[in-house]
């Protein structure tokens, strides 16, 4: 397959990536690391903002949620004239916010969406309303081609703890069934020496591990939003699922390795998204 075919029209076009998340005022999750990613993967990055958090490395010290409506807007506008060659999904805080989201990705016929399914921030601080879980399930994930939950966030939705790869599997096939084409498990919460993420692609029936080295650091604020962001980056540029998680896995262990050389902040510190650019 030949990709980044958004550039190779006449005129030139880009590879244009939508996010959907919660805001983080210290710059490291959220909005800011989904266009940070999405730019230096080389697309075109817009976004749609659920949420304003009070947030720095410490913590989240408060959530104003965005009106519903208000975000539909933001959809309508981006959708109706600029468009989107792929969605992430991140924070939506509410159920209501939920079925107002899928709503309108149903009605503007949006492709090649990740859902990462946020609940908890890197701090323990909870980003996510106990009546948006079944709301997740029912309006977002059918629609989803990729759903990138950790293990804490796949434990919430399925109801039951995942302390092994073989749990990692069962627990991946029955997050497919409700109807999202693949399920990717993170696995770094494992107490293990590698990190190592599990891709489940219901299609095929198939598994595929991927395995990465675990780095000791506590800049990991944000990673996956980082990850989710860049699957979608390499979608849009025309990667099927397992390339494009190949490819996303390569460059935040990258981005994780080079954030580990800074110190910001008193607290979980950032990815360093443009090590390719600058050190």
């Amino acid at each position: 397959m030949t990709h980044d075919y958004c550039r190779q029209n006449e005129p030139r076009t880009y590879c244009r990536v939508l996010t959907i998340a919660g805001s983080d005022s210290g710059g490291g999750a959220g909005i800011q690391a989904d266009l940070k990613t999405i730019a230096a993967i080389g697309c075109y990055g817009m976004s749609v903002i659920t949420a304003l958090t009070a947030q720095n490395t410490k913590g989240v010290s408060g959530i104003h949620a965005v009106p519903t409506s208000f975000v539909a807007e933001q959809m309508s506008a981006v959708f109706s004239d600029i468009g989107a060659d792929a969605v992430k999904i991140g924070m939506l805080y509410s159920a209501e916010l939920i079925e107002v989201v899928a709503a309108q990705l149903q009605s503007h016929g949006a492709e090649k969406i990740v859902l990462d399914p946020v609940m908890v921030a890197q701090s323990g601080d909870r980003l996510l309303q106990d009546d948006a879980i079944e709301s997740i399930k029912k309006h977002v994930m059918p629609l989803a081609d990729v759903v990138t939950p950790n293990i804490p966030e796949a434990e919430v939705l399925l109801n039951c703890k995942l302390q092994s790869a073989e749990d990692m599997q069962q627990g991946a096939k029955a997050l497919a069934a409700y109807g999202g084409q693949s399920v990717v498990i993170k696995g770094g919460h494992l107490a293990e020496n590698e990190s190592t993420d599990l891709l489940y692609l219901s299609k095929e029936d198939r598994f595929v591990i991927l395995r990465g080295e675990r780095i000791k650091t506590r800049n990991n604020h944000g990673t996956g939003c980082t990850l989710s962001s860049a699957i979608a980056s390499y979608m849009a540029k025309g990667h099927d699922i397992e390339a494009a998680l190949r490819k996303a896995k390569a460059y935040i262990v990258n981005a994780i390795r080079a954030g580990a050389a800074y110190t910001i902040g008193q607290g979980h510190g950032p990815v360093h998204h443009f090590f390719q650019y600058w050190k």
